[in-house]
């Protein structure tokens, strides 16, 4: 992987071209923006980031960092409490070079150890493990390292570009723009129940992407590991390429951003035989005002085993209103289908359940911190889903958040 690297970075010295800066403060030129999410996904160009810059020479920096430090609590025979913090940081140092913009990225978290026993509870939320055993009615935490990347694009003209992307770890071109850097998720510290559906890529190893962009239109190419990153959080993994995707992305204006994407993945569950292919499609849409902004996402994302034969589809609606400069309210509306809600023997094991989730939330402001923007938040999920459930999980669950919401400023 490091000699791919190297040759990778070499081409792309030959291809760069002068990138004006204003792609630093995360918005574009050229309908090239330079954004904080990870890989070579993107918010609308319009998107709010959050971000200190800084300069030495002639490279530019980006610092971005993001902390939420609360608990959570469950009701229902299945509810567990908790209190932990998720949380990454993510840096980027950016130089012309030979005529284009060439960029090393990383983004590290310190989930594994803020969130301790591998997991937070999490009602109906199923992928990955936990000591061996399949993660049920809850949350696996990030690895330190969630991505190590080199980056760059190169105009071919005032309205096409390229963009070449290596990483031992990353996030390949499949799904849109994952929920932890989701503009209309900003204020969501859970992840949604359908993110082995949508967006769970975002971790992946041995990362290579090539991709074009020509006016409002991308198209980007991926292959990568496919399996999803083992119990270890603090390590590096390793694997060779035998993924792949593709997506297709399409921006007409600096508020829009929607693309369509397929993928297939390689043995991704260590405990599933068989590999997956992965469809999605999503439209993102962020409006700026005065004082503030509203950022919403639709979302589908399909699964297809092809062990067994099962489809599985999860349906996302999110939005996120900031007024007063303030003031959040936060919304997000889940309809997914779950086949990992019992352990193997169980009577319902390997049944397919469609699972409703309903979310509402408050955050507002307080000064606390200089460079950091300290948040007090709340919010509550409720959740419908079929009888056959109903003795595991009580006639009504319910999940409350509070936390507190840290997160860099220039």
């Amino acid at each position: 992987m490091l000699r791919l690297i190297v040759a990778a970075a070499a081409t792309a010295s030959a291809l760069l071209a002068q990138h004006d800066m204003s792609h630093m403060a995360g918005m574009s030129d050229t309908k090239m923006p330079m954004t904080f999410a990870s890989g070579t996904s993107r918010n609308p160009a319009s998107s709010p980031e959050a971000m200190i810059h800084l300069k030495a020479g002639s490279w530019m920096f980006m610092l971005h960092g993001l902390a939420f430090v609360g608990g959570v609590q469950q009701t229902g025979p299945r509810g567990g409490d908790k209190f932990m913090s998720a949380n990454w940081f993510m840096a980027e140092a950016s130089h012309s070079l030979a005529g284009g913009t060439f960029a090393v990225r990383s983004m590290l978290s310190l989930d594994p150890a803020t969130i301790t026993g591998r997991r937070y509870p999490e009602l109906f939320q199923t992928g990955e493990t936990a000591f061996g055993s399949p993660i049920i009615d809850g949350q696996h935490p990030h690895n330190l390292f969630m991505e190590l990347a080199l980056r760059y694009t190169h105009p071919i003209s005032e309205a096409s570009s390229v963009t070449f992307y290596v990483a031992p770890v990353g996030d390949p071109a499949l799904g849109p723009v994952a929920f932890p850097h989701r503009a209309s998720a900003a204020e969501l510290p859970q992840a949604p129940l359908g993110h082995h559906l949508e967006d769970s890529t975002h971790i992946s190893d041995e990362v290579v992407t090539a991709a074009v962009r020509y006016r409002v239109l991308g198209l980007e190419v991926s292959g990568f590991h496919g399996a999803e990153p083992g119990e270890n959080r603090w390590i590096i993994q390793t694997g060779g390429i035998d993924s792949y995707s593709a997506r297709l992305t399409f921006a007409p204006g600096p508020n829009w951003e929607a693309q369509v994407s397929a993928g297939r993945l390689a043995h991704p569950e260590a405990l599933e035989p068989g590999d997956q292919t992965r469809v999605t499609a999503s439209v993102s849409y962020n409006r700026p005002y005065a004082h503030g902004n509203w950022a919403s996402t639709l979302l589908w994302g399909r699964v297809h085993k092809t062990e067994g034969g099962a489809n599985l589809n999860g349906y996302l609606a999110e939005t996120m209103a900031r007024f007063r400069d303030a003031n959040y309210l936060t919304g997000r509306i889940e309809l997914d289908d779950k086949d990992e809600l019992f352990r193997e023997g169980e009577p319902l094991s390997g049944r397919v359940f469609r699972i409703a989730a309903y979310t509402a939330g408050y955050t507002r402001d307080i000064p606390l911190l200089p460079h950091i923007t300290t948040g007090l938040g709340a919010n509550f999920t409720l959740y419908t889903m079929p009888d056959a459930l109903r003795p595991s999980y009580g006639e009504h669950p319910v999940a409350v958040w509070m936390f507190l919401r840290f997160r860099l400023r220039g």
